[in-house]
């Protein structure tokens, strides 16, 4: 199992540092955190927390990619939403876990115990602030999930699917490459958009054949043209009537 040893890593050398909810932090507060964390790995399909258990830690991700599901009285399983690097994961405050988390590929957390977090959380307003911001933008992607689900055909589903990992990707890197690992396989995929795994086969290829991405085995996907794969997405960015 090839993970990433993140035992000896300092804050101001992570990964992730200006995206998670250490952002804003001073060198100060930053020393803070450091005294407080502990790093946990997590192999694919490992339960990371199970909904309902105490929530003992919280922790931002730093490598990998994880799932939020929702598992109904008859065994019914929903995915409600992907962990991509620097996303939070827990809620200060809750002594519960909301949503089954589920290692999607090898995962790396940066851990804080749910309850010292909670008073630097009190203590430091630059923390306190990023955890805000990070809480809106997970209801912007809720908002985005409702529609996509109610709304979106499926071919719009599997753009917005692989625009989602393309404006992370475009965010954190800045040289220009739109090489995507695919951080789940296409039936994982087919439930996560609730579409069949035929259906999520056909739309890679329908893509592939436009010359919008091109595939390289079954995990990666290289986006050939950014602009097209966002009008495949149907949403409408400029706020004007899509003819």
């Amino acid at each position: 199992m090839n993970k990433l040893n993140f035992t000896a890593v300092r804050c101001n050398e992570c990964p992730i540092r200006h995206r998670a909810v250490c952002a804003r932090c001073d060198d100060d507060e930053l020393s803070l955190l450091e005294s407080m964390k502990t790093y946990k790995n997590y192999s694919a399909g490992e339960i990371i927390m199970w909904r309902g258990e105490p929530l003992e830690h919280v922790a931002s991700l730093v490598h990998g990619v994880a799932s939020l599901s929702k598992t109904l009285e008859d065994g019914r399983t929903q995915m409600v939403g992907l962990l991509l690097p620097s996303d939070f994961i827990g809620r200060p405050g809750r002594t519960q876990v909301e949503f089954d988390v589920t290692a999607t590929t090898d995962v790396t957390l940066c851990r804080f115990e749910r309850k010292p977090f909670e008073r630097l959380v009190e203590d430091t307003p630059h923390v306190a602030q990023r955890l805000m911001e990070l809480a809106l933008d997970e209801l912007d992607a809720a908002r985005d999930w409702m529609l996509l689900l109610g709304r979106k055909t499926a071919r719009e589903k599997i753009a917005t699917f692989i625009d989602m990992l393309a404006r992370r990707k475009i965010s954190a890197d800045e040289n220009g490459d739109h090489t995507l690992e695919m951080p789940m396989t296409r039936d994982q995929i087919a439930n996560y958009l609730g579409l069949t795994l035929e259906t999520v086969s056909r739309q890679f290829n329908a893509l592939k054949k436009e010359g919008v991405i091109t595939l390289s085995g079954r995990k990666e996907v290289e986006v050939i043209d950014l602009l097209a794969l966002r009008e495949a997405t149907g949403d409408d960015a400029d706020g004007g009537i899509l003819s």
